[in-house]
C-alpha cells in the first residue's frame, strides 16, 4: 500500500498521479463503453429474449432513470465518505449489476439489473472526476482532466466497434461481461494507489436528501412507465395511473426541494435566468441525440441490413469529430461567445438528422449515411463545448460544481424521457423492430421530431442566451476544467456532480 498523500498534492507528472488518472479512466470508461454498445446490441437482445420495442426501450430507459436520478445523490455521498470509497463501491456496484445483466434469463432480470447499473453508475460517474480535482495539485488539473477527457473520448469511440464485435461474435451477453475484467482491474489500482478525500467539514454538517431523491426517481418512473405502456394501453388506467402519479410525485418533489435547507436541487439556482436558459438547450438538444442514437442504430440494422458491427461502426464519425475538433469548438466560442454556436450547432444537427431520412432499404453508406452523420457531428463539435462551459460562466465559482451536476443530471433526464417518448409519438407499434417496412416508415416521422426539438433549442438559444456570458469578469481566474469534453455513450456534459464547493473555490485560492 503507498503512503496516503496530502489532498491537492499530488503531480501528475508522479507514478501516483499517472496512477490516478489511470484509476479515474478505468473507471469512467466502463459507464463510457456501456453507453455506446448497448444500443448496438438491442436488436440482437430483443430477438434472443423475444421481446418487443417496449423491452428495449426499457432495457435503455432503466439505466437512464436511475443514473440520472441519484447522480447528485451519489457526488455527496462521496464528498461526505470519502470519494475513493463510493467510486470503488459504484465500480464494484456498476460491474456485479454488469454480470446479472449478462446472464439474465428473461428480459425482466435483465430490466431490473440495467436498473442496478445505474445506481452504480451513478457513484462512480461523479467519483471519477473528483478523484483528479481532488487529489492533483491545482496546477496540474486542467492537464489531467483534459487527458482524462481525451482518453475517455477514446473510449467512447471505441464502444460502437467494440459492442458491434462483441455482438456479432461472442454474443450480446458479452456486451456486459466486458465490464467485470475492467472493474478487476480498477479497483485494486484505486485502494492500492489512490488517496481517500472527502469535502472539509462534511462529517455532521450537511444531511442527504435522500427523500428527494427517491421522490424524483419515482416521478421519472411514473411518467416513463406511461410513456413506454402506452403503446400497447392506450389510455386506459394502467398508462393514466403511474402518469398522473409521476406527475403528482413531480410536484410533491419540487416541493420538498424548496422547503428543505440543503436540498439536492436547490431551485434558487433556477432564478438565474442565464443557468436556466442554457439548461433548456440542454434539454432540447440532448433529448434529440438520445433519441436519435437510439432510433438509427436500429435503422441501421433492421432497415438497411447492417450487422452490429457495421451499425456500430457506422456511427464512428461523429465521436470522431468530436475527439479531434472539440478543444478548438471551445476557442472559437470564447472568442465568439456562446450564443452563435448555442445557436448554430443545434440547427446543423437537426439538418444532418432531417438528412438521415434518406437512409432506407438499400441506403449507401457513402451517399446517405455518411454526409448526414458529418453534418450531424460538425452541429454537436460547434456547440457542446460552449454549452459546457457557459454551464459554468453562468454561476459563481462556488456553485460551479452545483451547477455542472444538475446539467449533467437534466441531459441525461431528457435523454430519458426522449427514449420513452419518441416510438410513441412517431408511432412504433410494440413489433416495429420486426418488420423493416414498419420501422422504416416510423422513423421518417420520427427524424422530423428529433430536428423540431433541436430548432426549439437553437431558438431557445437565439433568445435568452448572452453573447458575453463567457466573458471572465476582470482579475478572475477561468476555471480549470471549462474547456474539457467529457462523452458519455454518444456524447454528454463535460461537467460532473463530483466536484464540491470548496474544490471549486480551491482553484481559485
Amino acid at each position: 500500500m503507498s503512503e496516503p498523500s496530502a489532498p491537492g498534492a499530488v503531480r501528475l507528472a508522479s507514478a501516483q498521479g499517472r496512477w490516478v488518472l489511470l484509476t479515474a479512466v478505468l473507471g469512467s470508461g466502463m459507464a463510457l463503453l456501456d453507453g455506446t454498445v448497448v444500443n448496438v446490441a438491442l436488436p440482437r437482445i430483443g430477438e434472443d429474449l423475444n421481446a418487443d420495442l417496449a423491452v428495449l426501450q426499457w432495457t435503455v430507459t432503466a439505466y437512464l432513470l436511475t443514473l440520472s436520478s441519484l447522480i447528485l445523490l451519489g457526488g455527496a455521498l462521496g464528498d461526505r465518505f470519502g470519494r475513493r470509497r463510493v467510486f470503488v463501491i459504484g465500480v464494484v456496484w456498476f460491474a456485479t449489476a454488469s454480470l446479472l445483466c449478462g446472464l439474465a434469463p428473461h428480459a425482466g432480470v435483465l430490466i431490473a439489473a440495467r436498473a442496478l447499473q445505474g445506481v452504480g453508475g451513478a457513484l462512480l460517474t461523479p467519483g471519477s472526476l473528483a478523484l483528479i480535482q481532488a487529489v492533483l495539485r491545482p496546477e496540474d488539473r486542467a492537464r489531467g482532466v483534459g487527458a482524462w477527457s481525451g482518453l475517455g473520448g477514446v473510449a467512447a469511440a471505441v464502444g460502437p466497434f467494440i459492442g458491434g464485435w462483441l455482438v456479432d461474435g461472442a454474443g450480446w451477453r458479452w456486451v456486459f461481461f466486458l465490464n467485470v475484467p475492467l472493474a478487476a482491474v480498477c479497483v485494486p489500482v484505486a485502494l492500492r494507489h489512490v488517496p481517500e478525500t472527502r469535502e472539509r467539514g462534511a462529517r455532521g454538517r450537511r444531511g442527504f436528501d435522500v427523500l428527494g431523491a427517491v421522490l424524483g426517481a419515482l416521478a421519472l418512473a411514473g411518467v416513463t412507465y406511461a410513456l413506454i405502456a402506452a403503446p400497447n394501453g392506450g389510455a386506459g388506467p394502467g398508462v393514466l395511473v403511474p402518469a398522473v402519479a409521476g406527475v403528482l410525485l413531480g410536484v410533491l418533489f419540487v416541493q420538498v426541494e424548496r422547503r428543505r435547507a440543503d436540498p439536492m436541487l436547490p431551485p434558487a439556482i433556477f432564478r438565474i435566468r442565464q443557468f436556466s436558459a442554457i439548461n433548456a438547450v440542454t434539454v432540447c438538444v440532448y433529448a434529440a441525440f438520445s433519441g436519435f442514437f437510439f432510433l438509427s442504430v436500429l435503422q441501421l440494422q433492421v432497415v438497411v441490413g447492417y450487422s452490429a458491427l457495421q451499425a456500430g461502426t457506422a456511427l464512428l464519425p461523429t465521436t470522431v469529430l468530436m475527439l479531434l475538433l472539440s478543444a478548438r469548438s471551445g476557442e472559437l466560442g470564447q472568442r465568439t461567445g456562446p450564443r452563435l454556436p448555442l445557436t448554430v450547432g443545434p440547427l446543423l444537427c437537426a439538418a444532418g438528422l432531417l438528412l438521415m431520412m434518406r437512409v432506407g432499404r438499400g441506403a449507401s453508406y457513402f451517399t446517405d449515411v455518411l454526409p448526414a452523420l458529418v453534418v450531424l457531428g460538425a452541429g454537436m463539435v460547434t456547440l457542446v463545448a460552449p454549452l459546457t462551459a457557459t454551464v459554468l460562466a453562468s454561476v459563481d465559482v462556488d456553485r460551479a460544481g452545483l451547477a455542472s451536476g444538475i446539467n449533467n443530471a437534466a441531459a441525461r433526464a431528457a435523454g430519458l424521457m426522449a427514449v420513452a417518448a419518441l416510438p410513441l409519438l412517431a408511432g412504433f407499434g410494440p413489433e416495429a423492430y420486426r418488420s423493416p417496412d414498419a420501422f422504416a416508415a416510423a422513423f421518417l416521422r420520427a427524424m422530423p421530431l428529433c430536428a423540431g426539438v433541436l430548432v426549439v433549442g437553437a431558438l431557445i438559444a437565439w433568445l435568452t442566451v448572452r453573447s458575453d456570458a463567457l466573458r471572465p469578469e476582470p482579475g478572475a481566474e477561468e476555471p480549470c476544467h471549462a474547456k474539457t469534453t467529457y462523452h458519455c455513450g454518444v456524447t454528454a456534459p463535460p461537467l460532473d456532480p463530483g466536484e464540491t464547493r470548496e474544490d471549486n473555490a480551491s482553484h481559485e485560492r
